[in-house]
């Protein structure tokens, strides 16, 4: 067992406590990884809020980049010194959904009670959504891991983990979007603009984002959208008519997690699109729809877990794209914090205005 330091959730909805924690070496096909960027996402945030329940302590966190410091038996694609992405797909690689291409929907459960972290004191402490990143250091399985380049920023690169591929994935994976077509993004927060980059780069015709303020409108421009409309009138989707040349989209992408987006989600589709769920609302929380209008429409209605990506056929793409000026990740992050700054990071995060708060470690 090593020290760590780690933020650590005691009380859901409690501001989280910097503490020592321990971490076991990794055993069989796991890896360890010294962190050096981890971002903050609604999800954690929801997760420490109690929205979906769970065992507590935890530590939380989970789109992180860092260095390979160890790796255990049986550990193939990675070393000692490689620069990776660290994500929460924990895949299994045998199971219907894993043989079937779906790894982000591994039906293999994972224990995070048991996992390789404890409380100095031998106690449980749940290491959440298999990765527990709001630490110095993890060990996750390698199924987990993306091997990347030197090259990339690691803060940068902690974004592709779970941002970038939930929103570039929703549009290219889920919606299945095809060069020429329509889209509408609700959201244009974290998520949101990388599901506009995506709709950008797949070669949307038209990329309307909606926001409920002029400020992420703006954003999202930045980021590719041709067109934003306001949230906060009665009828927003029929200025998205408008913009959309008089019809409705070939894809909405819902990235925000509010029960009102959801109920107004199909009012923004036209015949045969697909309306693609990425935002969590908590658990018990209850949408609205008319189904003879999405049955006479032909319409659809896709949950997107992680933008259904293959990380290690999906991510090296990204870094491509980056690399290449093509994908903006520099510009996704609002601030730069430390560890011992996180309850601040998250207050930042939950104003409302950051794209992507970053935690940075010091090595």
């Amino acid at each position: 067992m090593q020290t760590i330091k780690a933020a650590v959730c005691h009380e859901f909805g409690a501001p989280l406590v910097i503490e020592d924690i321990h971490l076991r070496a990794p055993d069989v096909g796991e890896v360890e990884v010294t962190l050096h960027a981890v971002a903050i996402c609604h999800s954690d945030i929801s997760f420490a809020g109690g929205a979906w329940g769970g065992s507590l302590p935890a530590v939380y966190g989970h789109e992180a980049a860092g260095k390979v410091s160890a790796v255990g038996p049986n550990v193939n694609g990675v070393a000692e010194g490689d620069s990776v992405v660290v994500t929460l797909i924990r895949a299994c690689g045998i199971c219907r959904s894993c043989a079937g291409g779906k790894p982000t929907i591994c039906e293999t459960p994972y224990d995070g009670d048991a996992g390789p972290i404890r409380t100095t004191e031998g106690g449980m402490l749940h290491q959440a959504m298999a990765c527990g990143a709001f630490a110095e250091k993890v060990v996750v399985d390698q199924s987990q891991l993306v091997k990347v380049s030197d090259a990339i920023r690691m803060d940068a690169a902690s974004l592709i983990a779970c941002g970038v591929i939930t929103g570039v994935g929703a549009v290219v994976n889920a919606a299945g979007l095809r060069a020429g077509q329509d889209v509408v993004v609700i959201g244009a927060g974290g998520v949101g603009l990388n599901a506009i980059q995506g709709a950008r780069i797949a070669g949307a015709r038209r990329i309307v984002a909606v926001d409920m303020t002029e400020e992420k409108l703006e954003d999202a421009k930045a980021f590719g959208a041709t067109h934003g409309v306001l949230a906060t009138g009665d009828t927003p989707w029929r200025a998205a008519f408008k913009a959309l040349g008089g019809k409705g989209a070939d894809a909405v992408i819902v990235t925000v997690g509010a029960i009102p987006a959801y109920d107004q989600s199909l009012k923004y589709l036209g015949r045969g699109g697909k309306v693609v769920m990425v935002g969590m609302p908590h658990s018990g929380a209850m949408a609205e729809y008319e189904p003879v209008t999405a049955a006479f429409m032909g319409q659809g209605l896709v949950g997107s877990k992680m933008g259904d990506v293959v990380i290690q056929r999906d991510i090296p793409w990204m870094v491509d794209l980056y690399e290449q000026g093509r994908l903006q990740l520099d510009s996704l992050i609002s601030g730069r914090w430390s560890l011992e700054q996180i309850n601040e990071a998250i207050a930042d995060t939950k104003a409302g205005k950051a794209r992507r708060n970053v935690i940075v470690f010091d090595h």
